[in-house]
């Protein structure tokens, strides 16, 4: 009974010591998996270098009018004695008027101190094509979509369809245009003439950021300024780009502008400190998109943008 007893405790024993390896495997599994993806791809923050180097942010997606952390992000890169240029990396369709004129404002006081080379993706228009016109050299692909200057301002209108149902909605105001943008109150000749003034100075605010980026007059960028977009191999005829290329030509240019030979010389990642969390899991959206696919997903995407926007209608 006792050699019973004695060999299954052995056992029991094994059993635990491989459970506990076991465990300590996956353990150190996962942890480098969380690891790996935490650290965006082996790159590091450009806080953790004391060197000259040269910063890389990425605009991707749509932009979202509270963009406080990137700008805060590009202020300290502007300030800090170590970082000497900024390669901004752009792939958007546009988004929120306000998002791309604060970071077109963060971009101009950097590149009034440092050199700012762009590289256009897939797409750089509308929003993503205000925040990068205060760069001193633009890059695209000959198949980028860039442009698209112009201003949005979607307006619902539910009141015919209440109307139907029996539904009557009436407004208290205290001025005849203080409901002219709740979708449940029909749209007066005078409310769409307030709402088309305030889409044209917030256009007129756009072409005046072209103009002053891309050195051209103000008659001119209306003249391309009719919400179209144009290729990269169209757009650097008009003005709106400076070179054909893809990233490495913005480096490139970045290492002239800078004298920098055949030596090394880091380009880090400048990463927003909302972006600094360890892993995401894919939430209701994320999955959204994976199952609808890239037709859809644009509109996902713009879930949340309020009031004007300027974006690329594809």
């Amino acid at each position: 009974m006792n050699a019973e007893l004695n060999a299954f405790l052995a056992a029991q024993l094994k059993y635990r010591q491989l459970l506990v390896w076991r465990v300590g495997a996956l353990v150190a599994f996962f942890g480098a998996v969380i690891i790996s993806v935490s650290g965006h791809g082996g790159a590091v923050s450009a806080n953790s270098i004391h060197r000259p180097h040269i910063v890389r942010l990425a605009i991707t997606g749509i932009v979202r009018n509270d963009v406080s952390q990137t700008v805060k992000a590009l202020t300290k890169a502007r300030e800090a004695s170590d970082v000497t240029g900024l390669l901004l990396v752009v792939d958007s369709p546009g988004g929120g008027v306000t998002g791309g004129e604060r970071l077109h404002e963060a971009v101009k006081r950097f590149a009034a101190v440092k050199p700012v080379a762009v590289s256009m993706g897939d797409m750089g228009a509308s929003a993503a094509y205000m925040l990068s016109v205060p760069a001193q050299h633009i890059v695209a692909l000959p198949s980028t979509l860039t442009g698209s200057i112009g201003v949005l301002f979607q307006r619902p209108d539910v009141s015919a369809g209440l109307g139907r149902l029996g539904i009557g909605m009436d407004a208290i105001t205290s001025g005849a245009m203080k409901d002219q943008t709740d979708p449940t109150s029909a749209l007066t000749p005078e409310g769409r003439q307030m709402l088309q003034g305030l889409v044209n100075d917030l256009f007129g605010q756009f072409v005046s950021m072209v103009a002053e980026g891309r050195h051209l007059t103000e008659e001119k960028v209306r003249s391309l300024a009719d919400g179209r977009a144009y290729t990269g191999r169209q757009a650097i005829a008009l003005g709106l780009v400076d070179e054909l290329g893809d990233e490495d030509a913005a480096r490139l240019w970045l290492r002239k502008q800078l004298k920098i030979g055949n030596t090394s010389y880091p380009v880090v990642p400048l990463i927003p400190e909302h972006s600094r969390y360890w892993y995401q899991w894919p939430g209701k959206k994320a999955l959204l998109k994976g199952l609808l696919g890239g037709a859809f997903s644009s509109v996902i995407d713009r879930e949340g943008l309020d009031g004007a926007v300027a974006i690329l209608q594809l």
